[in-house]
C-alpha cells in the first residue's frame, strides 16, 4: 500500500458512538464507546486491513483520548488495546477510570 497523501485526520462520529481515522477521504479504522455518564467506555478498536502496519490504531486511540480528556469525561478501557496503549502513555493516567464488573455488565445491556 502506498503512503497517504495527505495526513490522517481523526473525527468523533457522535450519532455512530465512536472515533474514526481517515486516509485521503477514506474511513481507515474506528473506535467504539458508550458513555456512562461522565465515562467514555471504549469496547472496540479496529484498523481495516488494507491500512495495517501505519500506526493509525496508536494515532486514533491517542486523538480519541485526548478529546475525552479535553471534555472532562473519564476514560474506561475495555477495549484491550486501549488499556495497552494506557500502560504506554501514563499522561492519560489522571482521566482513566478502571474497568468493573458494574461497568461490564452495564456495557452488555448497552450493547444488546
Amino acid at each position: 500500500m502506498s503512503q497517504p497523501s495527505t495526513a490522517p485526520t481523526v473525527q468523533r462520529a457522535d450519532a455512530k458512538h465512536r472515533y474514526e481515522i481517515l486516509v485521503d477521504g477514506k474511513r481507515a479504522g474506528l473506535t467504539a464507546y458508550r458513555d456512562r455518564g461522565e465515562q467514555r467506555v471504549f469496547y472496540h478498536t479496529e484498523i481495516d486491513d488494507a491500512f495495517a502496519g501505519q500506526g493509525l490504531a496508536s494515532l486514533l486511540v491517542q486523538e480519541a483520548l485526548t478529546d475525552v480528556r479535553e471534555s472532562g469525561k473519564r476514560i474506561v478501557p475495555v477495549c484491550p488495546y486501549v488499556a495497552k496503549f494506557l500502560k504506554r502513555h501514563e499522561e492519560f493516567a489522571d482521566s482513566t477510570d478502571p474497568v468493573t464488573p458494574d461497568v461490564l455488565r452495564w456495557l452488555d445491556t448497552q450493547l444488546g
